[in-house]
């Protein structure tokens, strides 16, 4: 069974969150050749970018923290809270280390055990087709359009794509264009888990 997924899958994977451990049964299950994961190749690089937004929101976070310490220093008030404090300014710091780290091993793994669709000039002009027909973002229509193209290319079709971005992704008109190609959308992990393991 084929299983699309895209970035949130990556991310879910290396910041632990909370779909975790659904993603680490589909990983398992990709190990043992039961399904064949899917990725669009723009998610690698997407996956990186969320990263550097979290690591410059928390660098920022940091440098404000730090000015506020030194305030908060000078008062009897909160001096009992600065240990506090400087716990916080140190995991802001060794949090953006520590999941750099996970991203590159979770992204090094997958990048020997999932299929990648490749990403070409056919892949940014139906992009931009689906930017209009579904009001998608540019990430969003270049990630919907690399699963389309490859679903097209297969001789014979179906599977799922599972996307936490059930805002975008999530409404009738995709729904029913992925069912053409027998292709069933999940927002959650755990839902797409269960019917996958129902249907091996």
């Amino acid at each position: 069974m084929k299983i699309y997924v895209e970035s949130n899958f990556i991310l879910e994977l290396a910041f632990h969150q909370e779909e975790y451990e659904s993603c680490v049964v589909l990983m398992e299950l990709a190990t043992a050749k039961k399904i064949d994961l899917i990725l669009p190749t723009f998610c690698l690089g997407e996956s990186y970018d969320v990263w550097v937004r979290r690591a410059k929101r928390r660098k920022v976070a940091y440098e404000t923290l730090t000015i506020e310490m030194s305030e908060w220093s000078r008062s009897k008030r909160y001096r009992e809270y600065q240990a506090k404090f400087a716990e916080v300014k140190e995991l802001l710091l060794t949090s953006n280390e520590e999941e750099k780290e996970e991203l590159d091993k979770v992204l090094d793994h997958l990048l020997n055990l999932v299929e990648i669709i490749p990403f070409n000039l056919t892949t940014i002009r139906a992009a931009i087709h689906f930017q209009n027909r579904h009001q998608l973002s540019p990430q969003d229509s270049i990630v919907y359009a690399a699963i389309i193209q490859h679903l097209t290319d297969q001789s014979i079709p179906g599977g799922c794509f599972i996307t936490k971005n059930s805002k975008d992704f999530v409404n009738p008109q995709i729904e029913n264009e992925l069912a053409t190609y027998h292709c069933r959308l999940f927002s959650k992990f755990k839902n797409a888990l269960g019917y996958i393991q129902s249907q091996l």
